[in-house]
């Protein structure tokens, strides 16, 4: 697929760089457009050595080949990232005086922007209205993060991060199969408190749930996220729910699925909690013996949600990270976990030694309810989440439009 990236003059375009590598490493050829502003925060050799395309902002590059009209339609997808407060403006009045906004202006693909600027230059009546005026004519305009600016300011304005725009870009262009549909996805790992300042937990960083939501909202699905200690932040346009320890997650994701078409347990619930927890810090004894901490199991969330469906026809998915031991391989653990948990689908990685857990990528391989592979999937999380999704869909009942 062919992809322009037009980068805006901000500080946020060093992000930009990620996001092309992302692109890239995703399979994409993606052209640069930068403004001429946004060449004094990322020179022109660093988007030529990543794109291995010719970077400019002038019109009068390339004039043989018609660039100002040829790259826009050529696109099959056009993202801007940032979109600043004067580029907003003018691409909202049909300006084309560079190369980006000449591009915009000839684009008939689906076009994405990804605003980034000072809380108070995002608020401005000025760049409310065109923001408004650029969404009736259909382009997708995100939101920004709220969070630390340039300098000691916070508020809504930073760019949102680069797998967020990549995966919600490359999300236009698919169809919006999850239409109608509502996912409940837990994400994260549970924290299990041992005494006011102390916890048992995972490594679990919760990027695979959260791909999970952001793909699956992205597809059209209502999603709840019930996230576990998540730090990154959640997809926008999703309810999140947050949760420490594995009781309370129970709790939100029993609560949240009694309307829910698929359920996905992506979260990394810890087995075992302190049967007592005291109140306060417990106390080294120099030179005595260590605490001992009895503990007790933790509910099995997944076999109780296979068990007791709200509905004949909701899915139920499950995730099992696992290390080979003396017993058996990581893939014999799933098959003998995919039998045992009675969901539809069990989603089963390994974990250790970089892989799976606080990486970028994941490797899985699916399993049915007998322990049968489905299918495998290797590569981003995000690329794996949207293969979790394909393989959900044929499973799901006809939604009543679909059957009328």
């Amino acid at each position: 697929m062919r992809v322009v990236l037009g980068v805006g003059g901000g500080i946020a375009a060093y992000k930009a760089v990620l996001l092309l590598r992302l692109l890239r490493e995703a399979g994409h050829s993606v052209r640069v457009v930068p403004t001429a502003a946004a060449l004094r925060f990322v020179g022109r050799p660093t988007w030529e050595a990543l794109s291995g395309e010719p970077a400019t902002a002038d019109l009068f590059d390339d004039v043989d080949q018609v660039a100002h009209v040829e790259v826009g339609r050529s696109a099959d997808l056009v993202i801007v990232a940032p979109a600043t407060a004067d580029l907003l403006a003018r691409a909202s009045s049909g300006r084309a005086d560079d190369l980006l906004t000449a591009t915009l202006l000839v684009a008939t693909c689906p076009v994405l922007m990804a605003p980034a600027m000072h809380t108070q230059m995002w608020q401005h009546p000025a760049t409310v209205a065109n923001v408004a005026l650029l969404r009736a004519r259909g382009v997708h305009v995100l939101d920004p993060a709220d969070g630390r600016l340039t300098g000691a300011d916070s508020g809504p304005g930073r760019l949102p991060e680069p797998e967020v725009i990549a995966t919600t870009a490359l999300g236009l262009l698919r169809p919006h199969d999850l239409a109608g549909r509502h996912v409940v996805i837990s994400a994260g790992g549970t924290r299990e408190p041992v005494d006011p300042v102390r916890f048992l937990g995972n490594r679990s960083s919760g990027r695979q749930g959260l791909a999970l939501a952001s793909t699956a909202a992205v597809r059209g699905a209502r999603v709840t996220l019930v996230a576990a200690n998540v730090e990154a932040p959640a997809p926008s346009g999703v309810e999140v729910v947050r949760v420490q320890t594995a009781e309370q997650l129970r709790e939100a994701v029993l609560a949240a699925a009694k309307d829910a078409d698929v359920v996905v347990m992506a979260a990394a619930v810890a087995d075992f909690r302190p049967a007592a927890a005291p109140t306060a810090k417990i106390k080294k004894d120099p030179g005595g013996a260590a605490p001992v901490i009895e503990l007790v199991q933790n509910p099995d969330i997944l076999t109780e949600l296979a068990a007791h469906r709200s509905s004949a026809g909701q899915v139920v998915v499950g995730f099992a990270a696992e290390t080979g031991d003396a017993s058996g391989s990581v893939l014999e653990h799933g098959r003998t976990k995919a039998v045992r948990k009675g969901a539809d689908l069990l989603v089963v990685n390994a974990v250790g030694d970089g892989r799976g857990f606080e990486a970028p990528t994941n490797e899985v391989t699916v399993l049915d309810g007998s322990g049968r592979v489905v299918t495998t999937a290797a590569g981003s999380k995000q690329l794996v989440a949207d293969v979790v999704w394909d393989t959900v869909l044929p499973r799901l009942a006809p939604t009543c439009a679909a059957s009328s």
